[in-house]
């Protein structure tokens, strides 16, 4: 019976148990769970002398010749080292149809499942823990810790060092898929390009432009109750010659994005987790701002907000040259609701 938790996934993956011929990669992270199967199939493939033939069965596979993954499993080869079957969870691969293969414990080959985030009581979950000959692995969101070590790894790789301070700026962007997370740090990369050291400065060169910047000074401005600086900084970003119009998107989505964080704490997810998985990733410096944001903002009220930034959109579009008193209106109109949602004293 093997449960691998999180944190003891690595330790696993990198010296897994020869007796172990089934391996389920599962967990709320998609991008990990692919990378860790990748991993584990070479790694098996690497084990055997001759080394391993590696294949990906899907149900589409299946849906031509239903029995293919018994056959794979269960035939001695010939010429070559075993097969390391690659599969994921879908319409054919069950727990019913592996069900056969793990416990039989009659696998010539070396079978590897990428599953969805399964519960304790799922039944995939549980035939790969308790089998003698099988493995269940869990694959959550990277922490703080764990991000700190793909980004020394990744920019290792690529011949450069990275400061402390610009560290600790791209650990809390990224958190939510490894597979986004990989791609965050490999855009970083590609951006400093000759350059030996990754700053602060790069990494926030990355994430948005000045104009970016304007705008969400108007919306968190808004989202926290500040009516006079919300006004002010719509104003000054008029004056700019940013378009009224935009300030009523970027506002528009600044309140959805906040309306899917509180949905999801609402369901159950921590705060942390809701803010972790936000994509694009929260600006580290706005992370405790928004963070309070949701906390005084509940869900209802934000649909009531959402309703009214809509309802502003579309007289914006119709009203011309009044397009700029509109938007001076609304996000005054949305942090004067604050003062109502926070309650007394709570809203400056």
């Amino acid at each position: 019976m093997v449960a691998v938790k999180a944190h003891q996934a690595q330790a696993f993956l990198s010296s897994p148990d020869p007796k172990i011929r089934a391996v389920l990669f599962f967990g709320s992270d998609a991008g990990l769970v692919g990378e860790r199967a990748q991993a584990m199939a070479k790694a098996a493939a690497a084990r055997f002398n001759p080394p391993g033939e590696l294949i990906r069965i899907d149900d589409a596979d299946l849906d031509a010749d239903p029995d293919r993954l018994v056959v794979e499993l269960g035939t001695v080869p010939m010429f070559g080292g075993p097969k390391i079957i690659r599969t994921t969870t879908g319409r054919r691969v069950t727990a019913q149809t592996l069900k056969p293969l793990v416990e039989g414990a009659a696998l010539e080959g070396v079978l590897i499942v990428e599953g969805g985030n399964l519960k304790p009581d799922e039944a995939l979950r549980l035939l790969f823990e308790k089998s003698p000959v099988a493995a269940a692995v869990a694959c959550y969101s990277d922490g703080a810790q764990d991000l700190e070590v793909l980004i020394r790894e990744m920019v290792r790789g690529a011949g450069m060092t990275i400061t402390a301070d610009a560290r600790h700026a791209l650990v809390d962007r990224l958190g939510a898929d490894r597979a986004l997370s990989r791609g965050e740090i490999e855009k970083l990369l590609l951006f400093v390009g000759p350059k030996t050291e990754i700053g602060v400065e790069d990494v926030e060169a990355v994430v948005g432009d000045v104009s970016e910047l304007a705008l969400e000074r108007i919306t968190f401005a808004a989202a926290a109750g500040q009516v006079q600086r919300a006004v002010a900084e719509c104003g000054r970003a008029v004056s700019s010659g940013e378009s009224p119009q935009s300030i009523i998107l970027a506002t528009q989505r600044h309140f959805q994005r906040l309306h899917r964080v509180r949905a999801a704490v609402d369901r159950g997810s921590s705060l942390e987790d809701a803010l972790r998985q936000m994509r694009p990733p929260l600006h580290f410096k706005q992370k405790d701002a928004f963070a309070a944001q949701c906390r005084v903002w509940t869900t209802p009220r934000l649909t009531e907000a959402l309703a009214r930034i809509s309802g502003a959109a579309k007289s914006a579009r119709l009203a011309g040259t009044l397009d700029e008193a509109m938007s001076e209106r609304l996000v005054m109109g949305l942090a004067m609701m604050v003062k109502d949602v926070a309650g007394p004293g709570r809203a400056r």
